[in-house]
C-alpha cells in the first residue's frame, strides 16, 4: 500500500470525485476523514448524510475512516477538524480539497450571495484547510496538499464566481508551494474533467455546444468532453501526488480526465513587444504594432462581436 499509515482529510468526499479519492486513499492504507455537509449542488440542505455512507463503505472494505459534516467555509470548524485528526492520530499528512458548489448566473443576474457563497466554499474553504493544516505539517517536516481547481479558471460563461474562485485556487496553490517547500510540504492543483452532479446538466451541455459553434473549442475537445467520464479516473493522480515519491512535484497544475493527463504552465509568456532603451510606448505605437505582434494568431477567448450594418 502506497499510503500506509498516512492521515488524510478529503473535503467534499461524500459524492463524486472526493468520494472516489477517499475510497482510493483508504484502500492505499491512509486513515481518512471524509468531510461533507451533505448539501445540494447549489448549497441547499437536502437532508442527506453522504459522509457517513462513504465511511461505512470504507470500513466495510477494511479501511479506517470517520465522518465530518462541517462546512469548509467555516474557519473555526476547519481548524477543529484538523486538530481532531492530530489529537487522534498524532499528525496530518494529506489534505485534499475537493468541496464545492455552483451558483450559475450571468454576471448581470448574479446576486452578491451567489458570488460570496461560491468564493467562500471554494477559495476561502481551500485557504481555511491549508492554513490550519500547514501549521502542523511544518513542525512534522512534511505534508501533501492537493487542491481542486478547474479549467474554468480560463473563464466560463455563467460562472464568473466559480471561475474567479478556481483561478484564485491556482494562485493560492502556487503561493503555498513557494512558501512551504523548505518544510517538505508540496501543494499541487488539479483541473478535473469528470461526470458528476456538479458538472453535468442541460445548461453545461448547451454551453459546450455554444463554445463549439463560436470556435472557442475544437471538435476534438467537444467530442472528448462529451464522452462518459467517471470521477474514478481522477483519483489515481490525486493518490500519486500524495505519495512520498512525489516529493519533488510542487506548485504544478494538472488537467486530469479519462485516459488523459496534461500539465499547465500558468502564466507563460506568449509573445512580446519591445521598445529600445528607456523608451515609452505611445498609443500610436500600440495602435500600429499590437495587431501584428502580441495579438497575431492569439487564441480566441470570446466570440467576436459583429457590428450591425
Amino acid at each position: 500500500m502506497h499510503l500506509d499509515g498516512k492521515t488524510a482529510i478529503i473535503t467534499g468526499a461524500g459524492r463524486g470525485i472526493g468520494m472516489e479519492v477517499a475510497y482510493l486513499l483508504a484502500k492505499e492504507g491512509a486513515i481518512v476523514t471524509v468531510n461533507d455537509p451533505g448539501l445540494g449542488r447549489g448549497g441547499e440542505d437536502e437532508g442527506e448524510t453522504p459522509a457517513e455512507e462513504v465511511v461505512a463503505q470504507i470500513r466495510a472494505d477494511g479501511g479506517t475512516a470517520e465522518a465530518n459534516t462541517h462546512s469548509v467555509a467555516d474557519y473555526t470548524a476547519t481548524g477543529r477538524m484538523i486538530q481532531k485528526m492530530v489529537d487522534d492520530h498524532g499528525k496530518i499528512d494529506i489534505i485534499v480539497n475537493s468541496a464545492g458548489l455552483l451558483r450559475e448566473r450571468m454576471i448581470w443576474n448574479m446576486t452578491e450571495e451567489d458570488f460570496d457563497m461560491v468564493i467562500n466554499v471554494h477559495l476561502k474553504g481551500h485557504w481555511n484547510m491549508c492554513h490550519h493544516a500547514i501549521k502542523h505539517m511544518r513542525g512534522a517536516g512534511g505534508g501533501r496538499i492537493v487542491n481542486f481547481s478547474s479549467d474554468a479558471f480560463k473563464g466560463s460563461v455563467g460562472q464568473c464566481n466559480y471561475s474567479a474562485a478556481k483561478a484564485g485556487i491556482i494562485g493560492l496553490t502556487r503561493s503555498i508551494a513557494k512558501e512551504t517547500s523548505r518544510y517538505g510540504i508540496t501543494a499541487n492543483a488539479i483541473c478535473p474533467s469528470a461526470d458528476t452532479r456538479m458538472t453535468i446538466n442541460d445548461a453545461v451541455i448547451a454551453n459546450r455546444a455554444r463554445k463549439l459553434a463560436d470556435g472557442l473549442i475544437s471538435q476534438e475537445e467537444f467530442d472528448r468532453a462529451s464522452r462518459a467520464r467517471g470521477p474514478e479516473y481522477i483519483a489515481p493522480m490525486v493518490g500519486y501526488l500524495c505519495t512520498d515519491a512525489a516529493w519533488d512535484v510542487n506548485g504544478h497544475v494538472f488537467h486530469v480526465e479519462r485516459n488523459r493527463i496534461h500539465s499547465y504552465y500558468y502564466g507563460e509568456e506568449r509573445k512580446a513587444l519591445h521598445i529600445g532603451g528607456d523608451g515609452m510606448f505611445t498609443m500610436d505605437d500600440l495602435l500600429r504594432d499590437i495587431p501584428s505582434t502580441i495579438m497575431s494568431e492569439a487564441p480566441r477567448v470570446a466570440a467576436p462581436y459583429e457590428k450591425a450594418g
